[in-house]
């Protein structure tokens, strides 16, 4: 038998570890294949971690370790950080965590520190930090949108930049935009909500309407950018997806001395038209490696919402996989049935 016993040091660690009715210990012994119990002691707690197999008892003491560390950074442990750490170390990437955590980037109004939760966040916050341009893509989930707002008003506090405008394509998802009430703001108010919720939870509704009001936070459609060239300003352009190369080159020409861009966007959620190309899936391809332009792509592993969200990706990537290798299939057979009718390569007359 294998043991592993790691010293409880911060105040109700054990009680953070081993979760509501110990489901997060049990989402360890589960994955690991050990036992985790409480050992209590004159000089404190300790967790003891047993085991037949030496490498996953290991495994396991790693995976406590962190999210004993963690648990002096946090009021409490979700099963989403618990499966997040199992993971990763399962995966060899175990070292990549000890990152995470440290960093506040802003407080919001309820005295709730934003911290970036996965190592994929924390690169994309790094990112945006060392560039002017960043675009960051990938599901739906994964603080794209969030963080960059919670980097921009840390900027604004910071008087880096003097005021922060936030933009989106104002694309119907399936409904018509002019069936809406109310005059035009009304309508586009819809497309911009999720920008507002963010605001509103780092600022305060009363302190954003202000700052509003003064001109220092501008939230419009994205063809409200056009002829204008933004200046000390942090600008983000949110849901991407949805703009056409044409609108994506017009955002990126706007930016103007001492500004800072974010680009976000989820390349398999767009609502254009059949056809027409995604300016964002466009613009990573013509921006790679350029200096001073990042591009950071998100996984599934760095859905912080719902732990089915994850299950949900993965399985939509497997089936567009399947989708797109049953199309390959179909244009290959194709292709030889014409070979075979003409008798000519690829069936030319």
């Amino acid at each position: 038998m294998n043991r592993k016993i790691i010293p409880m040091e911060h105040t109700g660690a054990t009680a953070k570890i081993f979760g509501s009715y110990d489901s997060n210990a049990a989402m360890i012994e589960s994955h690991f294949g050990v036992t985790v119990r409480n050992r209590a002691g004159e000089a404190g707690d300790s967790i003891v971690i047993e085991g037949e197999n030496a490498a996953q008892v290991a495994a396991a003491a790693q995976c406590v370790s962190y999210l004993h560390e963690l648990s002096g950074k946090t009021d409490q442990l979700s099963e989403q950080t618990v499966q997040y750490a199992i993971d990763m170390i399962s995966s060899g990437q175990g070292e990549e965590l000890q990152s995470l955590g440290d960093e506040c980037i802003c407080v919001t109004t309820k005295g709730k520190p934003i911290k970036a939760k996965t190592v994929g966040q924390k690169q994309y916050v790094d990112s945006i930090r060392r560039n002017t341009v960043v675009l960051g893509v990938g599901p739906a989930g994964t603080g794209k949108t969030f963080l960059a707002v919670a980097m921009a008003v840390r900027a604004l506090r910071e008087k880096q930049v003097s005021r922060i405008i936030l933009t989106r394509p104002a694309i119907e998802a399936g409904e018509k935009l002019g069936f809406l009430p109310g005059d035009l703001q009304s309508k586009i108010d819809p497309y911009l909500r999720p920008l507002y919720d963010a605001l509103y939870e780092m600022m305060g509704a009363e302190n954003y309407q202000k700052l509003v009001e003064k001109g220092t936070i501008e939230i419009a459609p994205l063809a409200y950018m056009r002829g204008r060239t933004l200046d000390d300003s942090f600008i983000i352009l949110d849901e991407a997806q949805n703009a056409t190369p044409e609108q994506m080159k017009m955002f990126l020409t706007r930016l103007g001395f001492h500004s800072k861009a974010v680009v976000t966007g989820d390349l398999t959620q767009t609502d254009l038209p059949r056809g027409q190309k995604s300016g964002l899936s466009a613009a990573v391809k013509i921006l790679a490696g350029i200096e001073d332009i990042g591009i950071h792509y998100f996984n599934e592993r760095d859905v912080v919402r719902h732990r089915l969200v994850q299950k949900i990706i993965q399985a939509y990537e497997k089936y567009d996989r399947e989708q797109a290798r049953r199309e390959g299939e179909k244009k290959t057979a194709q292709h030889f049935r014409a070979e075979r009718r003409t008798g000519r390569p690829g069936g030319q007359n």
